[in-house]
């Protein structure tokens, strides 16, 4: 029982740490080009932001451009082994077996990030698609599209929040897509 109770304290702990490393990640390298390693900003912010914009070009228009939604098949593998050693040198330095609740919370939270992003873009009255959680999340991201340095986490925006770069509705009126689950995400109109 006492196994159990440190796997989900590692898996709560994973949960936080994602949204931070996705913050990270989105911030300082899709969006960010380096010298020698330029592929996730030519991948993210020029092609995929280019594609998908905050207007009715948010939803896939043309389905060749279906392949710039998810990541690259080989992200995934490359992110979880980046973090193994880490997270056992981390249960080892602690002392508990917290490992393999990291870990599951890094598959889990990656799935759920392609999952929810491929939704937002390709949407198609799923029932995630049908859930205020999602439509919150949905113009979270949308809003990311118009404003490329703000609303950076797709799935848990705890680092938006904390790292203030969390914008809940746009500054300025904009042409926002539309649809089912797609909140209005413009600006609140002042009474007079």
């Amino acid at each position: 029982m006492l196994n159990l109770y440190w796997q989900v304290i590692g898996f709560t702990g994973g949960v936080i740490y994602c949204s931070f490393f996705e913050w990270m990640l989105h911030r300082h390298v899709m969006h960010r080009p380096w010298k020698f390693f330029r592929y996730p900003f030519q991948a993210h912010a020029v092609v995929h932001h280019q594609t998908f914009r905050a207007d009715a070009s948010y939803h896939l228009q043309n389905e060749t451009d279906k392949r710039t939604v998810p990541m690259a098949w080989w992200n995934a593998p490359a992110l979880w082994l980046l973090h193994v050693g880490p997270v056992f040198g981390l249960q080892w330095l602690i002392g508990q077996p917290i490992a393999w609740g990291v870990l599951a919370a890094m598959v889990g939270y990656y799935a759920a990030y392609e999952y929810l992003h491929w939704c937002m873009h390709v949407p198609r009255h799923r029932l995630v698609e049908r859930s205020g959680i999602f439509s919150r999340l949905n113009g979270h991201h949308l809003l990311h599209h118009r404003y490329m340095t703000r609303n950076l986490n797709v799935v848990l925006p705890l680092f938006d929040l904390l790292f203030g770069t969390l914008l809940v509705r746009a500054p300025v009126k904009f042409a926002q897509v539309t649809g089912p689950a797609v909140p209005n995400v413009q600006p609140v109109k002042r009474a007079a």
